[in-house]
């Protein structure tokens, strides 16, 4: 064993609470709730969105069983960040939860949430998607904290998950300002046992005196993101003094040093062992970056291995950062791919580790199983009445949305050809048709629609777009596991109406095997009118009915039948 100088800087004040004595086998997600709810939360705000979905619905059941905090689905990302903001202002801790395409939603009020003076703490858990395994990019969330100047902790495990939220309230009230928590579908979707800390309590509401600092006017907030400016060096003193920060160097060692973030300390690890000399190593777990660390053990090396889940972030912070002569190595070099999910394997390459044995099984008759629509789904029915309504035209468009129904782009289905992002399908229908192109079809999902899709009808009844908008109403969020959509179906046809969508050429429709000829004529019928119209299809999703039968079945407290 070599000898080691090991920098752990002091641990802070609100680190120093005893551990509690019961222990939890928690999802990542889960202990980013627990840690909130046990940080003293009043409320907490969500959109749907893999892999952060379980986040709210972990404080959905904690509310049900204890009657707090607050835990509400919101129409979209945007509302919940706003929301939390509300709880902040008034002086209590908020938590708000999105995946990293939602950031992009709430990226209004993120960004302005960094200018006002925050009062109670307010974090944002963000869930990134590496590998793009439910998501429509490989976005990384820590430049949106980078770009808003605010504290970023990443854990590498589900105990800092737990531990790092608590302290970015913490945080979040030592600097007035959002801290995020920046988490990945590995530790989000994985279980590993997390040892509470005794529960802090709930915040008392305390509205500021001065209310200057959350109204950003001009003048008012030029003087807020000066403040903010001036808090930077506080920031960066944080991050250089974080226990979440660790460097270790080996004396005997100068060819390699290694720097890991969040989860990729754990890769990293696994491949420690083998290692004959082990190289020095950073671990960067709270951002701003810790300048003096980085400094530290570049002047120590002849070399840089950067592990990072997600998008080469540091690695290009350091390309700028450190002298040209240091040799990094990374993503951007080429030692490790650019997409997808940094694994174990990828690791001991960039190591210089032979690579582990594999057997193949290409010989192997596997068929490839591509996701589908349930047995029985409404959507595969409104998507018979579109590809019917079509046939035999020469030319044609259906834009569609995120969600469940986006797999109609698949076989058996080929029903339509594009998927960009919410709420897209509308504002992409009207730009085409105003392009010349005829038929056009939106296809949106209820939620969705609820999402981002009534802003965009807006324009459309703005200026009589001639589309066919289909809004597929199956009374859930279904993608994510069947959340209950912000408003019941009920309320879609009267809010469609009051946006001005004529009553004429607004048709409600089950969406059903045996009506699929009817809708078949009644999308025909709205093709031939040069104008907007709106087809609400509607059918419970299949796999909620399913649930909510069982539910119904199941005895109810008290011993009765329901």
């Amino acid at each position: 064993m070599f000898p080691m100088v090991v920098y752990l800087p002091r641990v802070s004040g609100s680190t120093s609470i005893k551990r509690g004595p019961v222990r939890q086998v928690l999802l990542g997600d889960e202990a980013v709730a627990l840690g909130a709810v046990h940080a003293g939360i009043t409320a907490a705000y969500a959109y749907p969105g893999t892999p952060s979905t379980e986040i709210l619905e972990y404080l959905i059941r904690l509310s049900d069983q204890a009657g707090k905090p607050k835990a509400c689905w919101c129409a979209n990302e945007k509302t919940a960040f706003e929301e939390a903001l509300g709880v902040s202002m008034v002086g209590r801790r908020a938590l708000v939860a999105m995946k990293h395409v939602g950031l992009n939603v709430a990226a209004d009020p993120f960004m302005n949430g960094a200018i006002v003076q925050i009062n109670g703490g307010l974090v944002v858990a963000v869930a990134d998607d590496p590998g793009m395994h439910s998501s429509q990019n490989e976005q990384d969330s820590r430049y949106f904290a980078d770009m808003a100047r605010i504290p970023c902790l990443e854990p590498a495990n589900q105990q800092e998950a737990y531990e790092m939220v608590r302290e970015a309230f913490e945080l979040s009230e030592q600097f007035h300002v959002p801290v995020m928590v920046r988490l990945v579908t590995r530790l989000a979707h994985s279980r590993a046992v997390v040892r509470p800390q005794p529960p802090l309590a709930e915040r008392p509401m305390k509205k500021p005196r001065d209310t200057r600092g959350w109204t950003l006017l001009p003048a008012y907030a030029r003087m807020q993101w000066r403040d903010l400016l001036d808090r930077q060096p506080d920031m960066l003193a944080f991050s250089e003094a974080s226990p979440n920060n660790q460097l270790v160097l080996n004396p005997e060692r100068h060819d390699l040093g290694v720097i890991t973030t969040g989860l990729a300390r754990n890769y990293y690890f696994e491949n420690f062992g083998e290692l004959r000399h082990r190289p020095s190593h950073l671990h960067v777990g709270a951002y701003p970056l810790p300048v003096a660390r980085i400094r530290e053990l570049a002047a120590h090396v002849d070399k840089l291995l950067v592990l990072e889940e997600g998008n080469p972030y540091l690695e290009r912070y350091l390309r700028g950062l450190l002298p040209q002569a240091l040799r990094i190595e990374g993503k951007l070099s080429g030692h490790l791919p650019q997409d997808g999910e940094l694994t174990p394997d990828f690791v001991r390459l960039a190591l210089d580790l032979p690579g582990r044995r594999s057997v193949s099984t290409t010989d192997l008759p596997v068929r490839n199983r591509p996701p589908q629509l349930c047995q029985g789904c409404p959507h595969a029915d409104s998507y018979a009445a579109i590809r019917a309504s079509i046939e035999g035209l020469e030319q044609s468009l259906v834009a569609s949305d995120i969600g469940c129904y986006t797999l109609g782009a698949l076989p058996p289905y080929s029903a339509i050809e594009s998927c960009v992002c919410m709420g897209a399908s509308i504002g992409m229908a009207k730009g085409a048709a105003e392009a010349g192109m005829n038929p056009v079809f939106a296809v949106i999902g209820d939620s969705t629609f609820l999402h981002s899709g009534v802003t965009p009808l807006m324009d459309a009844v703005a200026h009589d777009a001639d589309i066919v908008l289909v809004i597929l109403d199956n009374s859930t969020v279904g993608m994510t596991g069947g959340q209950p959509t912000i408003l019941p179906s009920s309320a879609l046809e009267p809010l469609v109406l009051g946006l001005g969508v004529h009553p004429e050429h607004l048709h409600v429709l089950e969406a059903h095997p045996k009506r699929v000829g009817e809708m078949t004529e009644v999308l025909r019928r709205e093709i031939r009118h040069h104008g907007l119209s709106v087809v609400i299809a509607v059918r419970e999703c299949i796999e909620t009915a399913k649930r909510r039968r069982r539910e119904e079945r199941s005895p109810q407290p008290g011993g009765a039948e329901g």
